[in-house]
């Protein structure tokens, strides 16, 4: 088994393991055949190497993937070759935390071709804000390309700053709807503001509009579109196999969060928190106010998550039904299990962390089970890790 890290973060570590690093251009070059390394109980291949990844996909029925770069390329690489530049994609306002973000298929991909796109747009004046969008990806002879982009969703309002977009996609299990994590831009309130979709997580059609049912429809406006409020910065939302949807957030200096989502729930974010502000101010925590969903699971010191999943595969099998964590802060992947508490709701525990030395962005479970994670930022490595 792998050795635990121990991680005693300042407050000025605690930000710089929340944002991003800026990174030169290496376009998606293969890694070296040496690349292969034995450790830990993991063969561990270098793939391939992106300037500054944000997000991986792999393409339903091809040997392909979708890598976004923040600075705002799209690369479509398969193993053994060289990454290829889509073209099409947006615009986008890259800096800080923004830039292009989340690739997601659609569901029905192998019939229309669809991706959907999460990016940082600017807005008037010195404003920014996420925007979602799809597109169909051409895959012909010529060189790959993105059709008919249209932008189906925007954060409201577009503000100030270069933080906390969140903009991570999750299809719902029945490939009907979509949900969408939106960050908090940095500006505390707008967690708690239904005339806003700021701090929250949104549940909506595949065209982009609010879906039938959603908790708050009776509100109209950007109200119908929320599912839950009172998020942070949410990086991470994947449905387990059960079908239940959780996100993974940053906390301030302390109490990064996993969350169990159900419909309408307030999970406390600015008034609650298992962390303090960076400048040291105290937060009340989730457990003085009960009226508030509170987390599985919360980490003080921080682990600062890129993303994660629920394993399912078959190349590690003990690890089934975890949720394995993309962690920057804590440079390597952190297992959690879930189990049965209070009332049902489910209760996280540490089980593992998997040092790898390095800030992981990004995590996905290939077909055959392997794990492949991106590095986060300069020349960073595409990597496999298969059992030994």
């Amino acid at each position: 088994m792998t050795k635990a890290i121990l991680l005693a973060l300042s407050p000025l570590a605690f930000l710089a393991a929340s944002c991003g690093s800026s990174a030169q251009a290496d376009n998606g070059t293969p890694g070296p055949a040496s690349g292969a390394e034995q450790r830990d109980g993991f063969t561990i291949t270098d793939l391939a190497r992106f300037d500054d990844p944000w997000a991986l996909a792999f393409l339903p029925g091809r040997p392909d993937v979708l890598v976004t770069e923040r600075t705002g390329a799209l690369k479509l690489w398969r193993e053994g070759g060289k990454a290829q530049v889509v073209g099409g994609t947006p615009k986008v306002d890259a800096g800080g935390q923004g830039g292009l973000g989340d690739v997601a298929p659609a569901p029905d991909f192998a019939q229309s071709g669809l991706v959907y796109l999460t990016w940082a747009e600017a807005g008037p004046g010195d404003t920014r804000g996420a925007a979602l969008g799809r597109a169909r990806l051409v895959l012909d002879a010529g060189a790959p390309r993105l059709e008919g982009l249209q932008v189906i969703w925007r954060q409201t309002p577009k503000v100030p700053g270069r933080g906390h977009f969140g903009h991570r996609i999750a299809f719902a299990p029945d490939g009907k709807s979509l949900f969408l994590s939106s960050g908090e831009r940095q500006k505390f309130t707008p967690a708690q503001d239904m005339g806003t979709n700021l701090g929250k997580i949104l549940h909506l059609t595949l065209d982009g509009q609010p879906a039938p049912g959603n908790p708050f429809a009776a509100q109209g406006g950007v109200a119908a579109q929320v599912w839950t409020l009172g998020h942070r910065n949410p990086l991470g939302l994947q449905f387990d196999a059960q079908g239940r949807l959780w996100d993974l957030e940053h906390g301030p200096a302390g109490g990064d969060e996993l969350n169990l989502l159900e419909p309408g729930k307030n999970y406390g974010w600015p008034v609650v928190s298992d962390g303090d502000n960076y400048d040291g101010t105290p937060i009340p925590r989730h457990a003085t106010r009960p009226d508030f969903a509170a987390p599985a699971i919360s980490w003080n010191p921080v682990i600062a998550p890129g993303d994660f999943i629920f394993y399912s595969g078959k190349a590690f099998p003990q690890w089934r039904g975890q949720a394995l964590i993309a962690a920057l802060g804590a440079a390597g992947i952190v297992r959690v299990g879930l189990e049965a508490g209070p009332g049902g709701r489910p209760v996280g525990k540490e089980l593992e962390r998997i040092d790898l030395g390095t800030r992981i962005r990004e995590i996905r479970e290939a077909g055959d089970g392997t794990l492949w994670i991106l590095e986060d930022g300069e020349n960073a490595r595409l990597r496999r890790l298969a059992p030994r």
